[in-house]
């Protein structure tokens, strides 16, 4: 259960930093590259949700495949 809390506030915190990195690059004039910061964030948060995924997928087959 510890991984799971932790994983959600690792995820709200990029998302947090990201949000402030990307106003405060909007604010000066750079919205190319907030656009981009957002873009690599978001790219952040999906390897780590495709990572926590193939682990439950992983958990589910050794549970119904006894291997």
């Amino acid at each position: 259960m510890n991984l799971e809390v932790n994983a959600i506030f690792q995820i709200a915190g990029i998302g947090i930093i990201i949000a402030m990195i990307h106003t405060v690059l909007k604010q000066m004039g750079k919205e190319d590259m907030a656009h981009w910061v957002t873009l690599i964030g978001f790219v952040v948060v999906l390897f780590m949700v495709i990572r926590m995924l193939d682990n439950l997928l992983q958990e589910i087959k050794s549970i119904f495949l006894f291997h």
